[in-house]
């Protein structure tokens, strides 16, 4: 199992924070790679996400589970196809790190345990003479900056504008 685990600040609590890591149907406007959110039920406990991804010649939909919330501190999730993930978004009070003029602070960890080798290779159309293993070593270099990406436009949402922001990677494969 790989894992990646990033955190970054917002200038804002917690509770001002959970709802923007909460709504998942937001996160296209956060990345170029996810086109779509479509989801089923009501964003609790037990709702599904299809999130349709594409890159370079593949597309594949990963269907999302919440399967936990604590707000506004914790959200946990899993993939109910074709992979072995899951992962968590977690909120935590960290006021002493506002810079001067700002209130307060919190910050925000993404967390992910994959393998990426489950994949099923039927699933995601894969182009003749190319393997997962290519995909795989691939796409695993291009997360770092998609996740600076997301989690910049994710910040500029919460703090209601845009600013440079320090991701912090804690672990990744």
């Amino acid at each position: 199992m790989d894992r990646i685990l990033l955190s970054t600040l917002a200038y804002r609590p917690p509770e001002e924070v959970f709802p923007y890591v909460r709504s998942f149907t937001d996160y296209p406007r956060y990345t170029e790679h996810l086109k779509e959110v479509r989801v089923h039920g009501d964003g609790d406990v037990g709702s599904i996400y299809d999130l349709k991804l594409a890159w370079w010649k593949l597309s594949y939909t990963a269907r999302s589970k919440v399967v936990a919330i604590d707000a506004p501190s914790s959200l946990e999730w899993r993939l109910t196809n074709d992979i072995d993930a899951r992962g968590e978004w977690r909120v935590e009070p960290e006021p002493e790190s506002a810079p001067e003029g700002e209130e307060t602070a919190s910050r925000i960890y993404f967390e992910a345990i994959y393998d990426p080798h489950s994949a099923d290779e039927n699933t995601l159309s894969l182009p003749r003479f190319v393997s997962l293993d290519w995909v795989v070593k691939k796409v695993e270099p291009k997360l770092l900056g998609e996740a600076q990406t997301v989690v910049e436009r994710l910040v500029a949402d919460i703090e209601g504008e845009p600013r440079d922001v320090e991701l912090t990677v804690h672990e990744m494969p």
